[in-house]
């Protein structure tokens, strides 16, 4: 008979663990950052189907301790006791984890956090880079904008055993991976991170301005915006028509009237002309593509696989869109400038590039840093004419 191991979670024989450790150095052999690792993983387990619930949790866990710390580890450790050392220095809390955890008597091995990323490059004003690195070992917070039915949401979160806390009167954080959408009517909330909700206390939109969000994706900040005031008039853009297809849904579904839409690049200078014409706004976004930096403590795959060459040819393309954007801009206008990236290359040093060709002027700016709310980070500057 298999002798057992015992653990917080119950008892695992030795057979079912050699089981766990098989998959998790299958799946961190084959998996190459090329797709999420949240998708990897769900595709992994569904050809797996004798894989149980609780070994879903810990392969999970391990996977994602794997890509946030491993880095910092000796490559002269054996997988195991590597993979041991990422879940301790990851703080692992599954109840299920527990017997995969190096012995307390063991000696751990040297751990080097800056060896996570590239020590060469600048980090934005307001964020420190050892802040920064540590933050990448801990998986940071859920949070959902209340839209309505406040009370309903805290009753049926205490009703569930769902610890929450408020940011603010509407903003709510949840444990990481709390179920809430199988709990909570979907038109009462908004999944959206503090940092980002927190974007909208620059944008004091005024009853019938109208706005422009040029990188809108699915609707994030135009659904904030619109909350704020609903009686804007607003435009949205964004390159992929499958992306505004699910604007508009979300926008049904919280029961605004659907935004004039463009399927544009804004980066295309004459493509955005063919799209605008004469048209002008008071109010332009431009929440640009970035390396994400401010949210990888969330996909720390992307932190792993980075790669360097996005810093030669990002910059470049978030400065050409709020350039071409700006041109669309009514006299006295904004354009807020928003990124989730905690990189200077990526925000102060492309700000210092618009700012040289449009005459525009720097009103208000900000690294938006979430660490002690175990949020995402994020950068905003707000430029007027």
């Amino acid at each position: 008979m298999s002798s057992l191991v015992t653990g917080l979670g119950g008892n695992l024989s030795n057979k079912h663990m050699r089981y766990i450790w098989q998959h998790i150095q299958t799946i961190t052999d084959n998996y190459n950052g090329s797709v999420p690792l949240a998708h990897y993983l769900k595709g992994y387990l569904k050809q797996h189907p004798k894989l149980g619930s609780r070994d879903r949790r810990i392969l999970s866990e391990m996977a994602y301790s794997w890509y946030r710390a491993s880095k910092g580890l000796s490559a002269s450790l054996d997988f195991e006791e590597k993979m041991r050392q990422c879940l301790k220095l990851c703080r692992a809390s599954s109840k299920h984890i527990e017997t995969f955890l190096p012995l307390e008597q063991d000696e751990a091995p040297v751990f080097r956090i800056d060896q996570l990323f590239d020590n060469t490059y600048s980090f934005s004003d307001g964020i420190g880079r050892e802040e920064w690195l540590d933050s990448m070992l801990t998986q940071p917070r859920l949070f959902i904008r209340v839209q309505k039915d406040l009370q309903k949401i805290v009753e049926i979160l205490n009703r569930h055993e769902i610890t929450h806390d408020f940011v603010n009167e509407t903003c709510l954080s949840l444990p990481n991976g709390a179920a809430i959408d199988k709990l909570l009517p979907e038109d009462s909330y908004v999944v959206q991170d503090a940092s980002s909700q927190y974007t909208g206390t620059f944008f004091k939109p005024s009853k019938g301005e109208h706005w422009y969000d040029s990188c809108s994706g699915a609707g994030g900040k135009s659904l904030l915006l619109k909350d704020l005031q609903p009686d804007i008039k607003l435009t949205v853009s964004d390159k992929r028509d499958t992306i505004l297809h699910n604007l508009h849904k979300r926008f049904k579904l919280y029961k605004h009237n659907p935004p004039a839409s463009h399927v544009v690049d804004v980066s295309d200078k004459k493509q955005l002309a063919n799209h605008l014409g004469r048209q002008r706004y008071d109010r332009i976004i431009c929440d640009v593509p970035c390396t994400g930096s401010g949210t990888w403590a969330r996909t720390p795959e992307q932190l792993y696989y980075f790669d360097q060459s996005l810093l030669a040819t990002l910059p470049a393309l978030q400065k050409q869109i709020a350039v071409n954007a700006s041109a669309y801009l009514n006299p006295g206008g904004r354009l807020f400038y928003i990124t989730c990236s905690v990189l200077a290359a990526e925000n102060e040093e492309v700000v210092a590039g618009i700012l040289s060709e449009t005459g525009l002027k720097i009103q208000q700016q900000e690294l938006i840093n979430g660490i002690g709310l175990h949020a995402d980070s994020m950068f905003i500057t707000v430029l007027g004419n």
